[in-house]
């Protein structure tokens, strides 16, 4: 663990011992920017929080680049969760961050699933997919644009077998679209994040994607919107408890 990240966890524990004591201040609310597929543990997460705290939180959940765009036009969001750097890097070029509150929260993996139950298969050069399609189409997040269907692309791409099932690709707006396409049954594979498919039961898992074919998987947090709320938010995101919740939902935690 690096020293930043220390000073950082510490932060955040001190800033949680002040949780109890915050029901005796005025209670605020906090509007959240995060990527679709963290709803399952934002959920849980947010709940505590509230529980703990008083606040209101609001969560907004869509493709990282959509909510990105939102906020480049002025959408009041108070603290924002990308699934990957790349946009969170945009917003901070167009000055948008609260200085010093961007951290890297926790790591993903991208998995290939199929309607339960699946049978395991090797994710490798040799993996012919377009039989695995028969007559259907690849669930992916927006390949130009989602984060999980730019690391989707990019894996493909590094197996060379993007231009082979490029054709065959059924594109959506989020991640958690692509995963609904194959839980209903409408596309035999999809590429989505481990967090994604552990969240619903209907799919499973066929292989998991090697992570040296694709960028890291990473999902920054920033405060946007300068407010005491937003920023114990954050704290409480990097906290231990928090952190367990998002290693119980299948993310990758960053010590890992």
């Amino acid at each position: 663990m690096t020293q930043s990240r220390r000073f950082r966890l510490l932060l955040a524990a001190c800033l949680l011992a002040l949780l109890p004591a915050a029901r005796g201040v005025q209670a605020d609310s906090v509007t959240v920017f995060a990527a679709a597929s963290l709803k399952t543990a934002l959920d849980e997460i947010v709940a505590g929080f509230e529980a703990a705290t008083g606040h209101d939180v609001s969560v907004a959940l869509a493709g990282s680049s959509a909510l990105a765009r939102q906020i480049q036009a002025g959408a009041p969001a108070d603290l924002f969760i990308s699934a990957n750097r790349a946009w969170m890097d945009v917003l901070d070029r167009d000055g948008l961050l609260a200085p010093g509150t961007r951290v890297d929260l926790v790591s993903n993996r991208l998995v290939l699933i199929a309607p339960a139950p699946a049978d395991q298969i090797e994710i490798d050069a040799s993996l012919d997919l377009l039989s695995r399609l028969g007559d259907g189409r690849l669930a992916m997040a927006l390949v130009q644009a989602v984060p999980a269907g730019i690391y989707g692309k990019a894996a493909l791409e590094h197996l060379g077998l993007w231009q082979a099932v490029a054709p065959r690709v059924a594109q959506t707006d989020n991640v958690r679209a692509a995963l609904a396409l194959v839980a209903l049954g409408e596309a035999p594979l999809g590429l989505v994040y481990a967090s994604d498919a552990q969240a619903e039961p209907r799919v499973g898992v066929v292989g998991t994607v090697p992570r040296d074919t694709h960028p890291p998987i990473l999902y920054p947090a920033a405060v946007l919107r300068d407010k005491p709320a937003a920023r114990t938010l954050l704290a409480h995101l990097q906290s231990p408890a928090a952190q367990a919740v998002f290693a119980a939902q299948g993310f990758t935690l960053l010590e890992d």
